[in-house]
């Protein structure tokens, strides 16, 4: 039996989640699969996880669990896994999944292989995972009576399961100590943007160093207002203090998958393109014609991104009257 971490908001198990549970059958390799939810509403997140081959999905929904908190989280997903005997267990690759694993396999003592793509039954258990932002593949193999593996966002597609049915909810509420809630989210600060989410949206807009200034941004986020999209900026305008680190696209920032990423200005170093590698299409605009993210994008602009971009937002205006 392998279990999984399914992180969820507003009723909805997340994306990143289910291209877990996607990789986590290739693992299960026929064996039942179980899923574990914290807090809020999880019940409601789990009803639909049976189409995504999950038999049983415990809640845990104590009040000590409103807030985030990875210790308790770590012990939940520790005792569970020797309750059920699971023979893995799996989270997304997203900064909770990472640190919830990474404790987890603190107490237990077990390897943890992270940012994996493919994995196949063992023993041992065969891995193909991201290494250096993605500009790396490693083969492994994990020699452990109980694997621990994270899946790297976005580079799995959601798959239902070819044989599924209703799947069982309960209730899990194990004893939780002190220091399992010494760690624990305390207050949670929108984003600055209030707008749509970065990790989350359809299309993002970003400005590099190209853009010039702080004060540049204003032409990325009129952009961005028309598309209703999200904006996004590299590293070096976070190291300059235009836009706050939450906006970063990167490796040390949001690794996004949008249905359209418009970079302006940006060079598309690979560090960079490790967090935009999701996107189904890039559009580039840049001066530089020898730019490295020109080489990777689907459609590229050569030219002075302040000319570029109000024209482009002109024309939307002019197609929408």
């Amino acid at each position: 039996m392998v279990l999984v971490l399914v992180e969820h908001a507003g009723g909805k198990a997340l994306d990143v989640s289910l291209q877990a549970l996607t990789l986590a059958r290739s693992l299960a390799a026929g064996r039942p699969i179980s899923a574990l939810l914290v807090g809020g509403d999880g019940r409601t997140a789990a009803d639909v996880l049976g189409a995504h081959g999950v038999t049983t999905a415990f809640v845990a929904d104590p009040q000590a669990l409103r807030a985030f908190a990875p210790d308790a989280w770590a012990a939940l997903l520790s005792v569970l896994a020797d309750q059920l005997s699971a023979t893995a267990v799996m989270a997304a690759g997203t900064d909770r999944g990472h640190d919830v694993m990474g404790r987890l396999a603190a107490r237990s003592g077990l390897p943890l292989a992270v940012n994996c793509v493919t994995a196949s039954a063992g023993p041992p258990v065969t891995l193909t995972r991201q290494r250096w932002g993605g500009s790396l593949l490693e083969e492994a193999r994990l020699h452990s009576g109980r694997p621990l593996i994270t899946v790297a966002p976005h580079t799995i597609q959601i798959e239902t399961a070819m044989e599924s049915g209703p799947v069982e909810v309960k209730s899990f509420a194990p004893v939780l100590h002190d220091k399992d809630l010494a760690v624990m989210v305390a207050e949670h600060v929108a984003a600055p943007s209030g707008g749509v989410s970065l990790a989350e949206a359809k299309v993002v807009v970003s400005g590099g160093r190209g853009v010039g200034s702080k004060e540049g941004f204003a032409i990325i986020e009129e952009l961005a207002g028309l598309l209703g999209a999200a904006v996004g900026c590299s590293r070096v305008v976070t190291s300059a203090g235009w836009r706050p680190h939450t906006d970063q696209v990167g490796q040390t920032g949001t690794k996004i998958a949008p249905e359209l990423y418009i970079a302006c200005g940006i060079s598309g170093a690979t560090q960079h393109m490790a967090g935009c590698k999701g996107a189904k299409r890039i559009l580039a605009i840049n001066a530089d014609a020898e730019a490295p993210i020109m080489m990777n994008a689907d459609y590229a602009v050569v030219g002075d991104l302040r000319e570029i971009v109000p024209a482009i937002s002109a024309e939307i205006r002019r197609q929408r009257c």
